[in-house]
Order: structure tokens, then C-alpha cells, then sequence
């Protein structure tokens, strides 16, 4: 793991952008009512955090793709002090692995950094 250049900001909320992409990727999986709902229920939820390595074991992510991708782009990204949306999850009812609709690049390239590190997030 690199070492820290700078301190990692984060925003208070998740930008409008991250709803509608988190909403298009769950199209992906879901019909296209269930993602819709899904978004709103996001934009309603608390804000809480979770560890970056607990996030990535529930949604079933193997350490070994995050650790064997590049993240240099993003880690640049990280330490350029710019503040980061929350990333926005969802649980499946079945007990399935936990979906990140949104912000898993950043995810992973906090996990290359620091895999204790808490990440603000929603989730539903």
C-alpha cells in the first residue's frame, strides 16, 4: 500500500449525478421501476460509513481484483485534496452480495490506500 499524500475530504451528500448513474447500473440488474424506486430510496437515506474493506467483502469483490487493477489514475485523484461523493449501496433482500450502485472505482482506489480507512455511504 502507497502511503497517504493527502488527507482524504469528503462531501456531505452525494452529487445528483451519482443517483442517476447509481439508477442506470441498477437497470442493469433490476426492471426498470424497481431501479427508479431504488434511487429514491437512496436520495432518503441517512448518511452512514463502513469500512472500504467490509464494503468490498459484502458485495462479494475479490481483494485480489482490487489489488491487481491499477488505481494510480484514481490515487491521483485522491490526492489532489478534491472532496469525494459518498458512495451509494444496496442491500439485496436475498441475502445476495451487497451491490454498489455508485462509486466503486473510488472504493477501491481508498481500499489501495488504506483498506481501514471509513467510507460515508448509503445505503437501502
Amino acid at each position: 500500500m502507497r502511503k497517504k499524500k493527502a488527507e482524504i475530504r469528503w462531501l456531505d451528500e452525494p452529487v445528483e449525478h451519482d443517483y442517476e448513474a447509481a439508477e442506470e447500473y441498477l437497470r442493469l440488474l433490476v426492471d426498470e421501476k424497481k431501479a427508479r424506486l431504488t434511487a429514491k430510496r437512496l436520495r432518503r437515506a441517512e448518511m452512514t460509513e463502513f469500512s472500504a474493506k467490509d464494503i468490498l467483502r459484502a458485495s462479494g469483490t475479490s481483494i485480489m481484483y482490487v489489488e491487481a487493477f491499477d488505481w494510480s489514475k484514481h490515487e491521483k485523484e485522491l490526492d489532489t485534496g478534491k472532496p469525494l461523493a459518498p458512495i451509494l449501496l444496496v442491500r439485496q433482500d436475498s441475502g445476495a452480495p451487497l451491490i454498489i450502485a455508485d462509486g466503486f472505482h473510488r472504493l477501491c482506489a481508498l481500499f489501495s490506500t488504506d483498506e481501514q480507512i471509513r467510507v460515508p455511504c448509503k445505503i437501502v
